[in-house]
């Protein structure tokens, strides 16, 4: 099981490289997602449904108050991929202060790793979806 606080894009990006063929990176990122953490029962709710995304996702932020103040997401999905793909969320955005969260281009880090033309329109809206929940989150916690 891979320690998702450890992992970086560059990290992920090298993973990817070292893979053939797309099935074996879909392989990884399927893994990535069983790395997720255990996500709280009670915390499926509606208002923790991550709206425009096919499959089920669910996505609480935790602030730890710092200083810096710095977020940590709690995210799960009912489908495989998409799990892999809330997975790389976590390691683009998990525990970065709100101004590191603001900065980062989720676009940009799917083509990193090479993902932007290799998962479906309706999983690439879910992962806008997923950064800009993320990002709002972070908005709320510089106020």
């Amino acid at each position: 099981m891979t320690d998702l606080s450890t992992l970086t894009l560059e990290g992920l990006a090298d993973t990817f490289a070292l893979f053939d063929d797309w099935e074996d990176r879909y392989r990884y990122l399927i893994d990535l997602g069983r790395s997720l953490p255990e996500f709280p029962e009670a915390a499926r709710t509606e208002a923790a449904k991550v709206q425009g995304c096919m499959s089920q996702v669910w996505l609480v932020p935790v602030v730890q108050p710092g200083p810096p103040k710095r977020l940590h997401f709690l995210i799960d999905s009912d489908a495989h991929i998409v799990r892999g793909l809330a997975a790389v969320m976590v390691v683009l955005f998990s525990g970065k202060t709100p101004q590191e969260i603001l900065a980062v281009d989720p676009d940009q880090a799917l083509q990193t790793l090479g993902l932007e033309s290799h998962i479906s329109p309706n999983r690439r809206n879910g992962v806008a979806s997923m950064a800009q929940v993320i990002k709002k989150a972070a908005q709320a916690a510089l106020a």
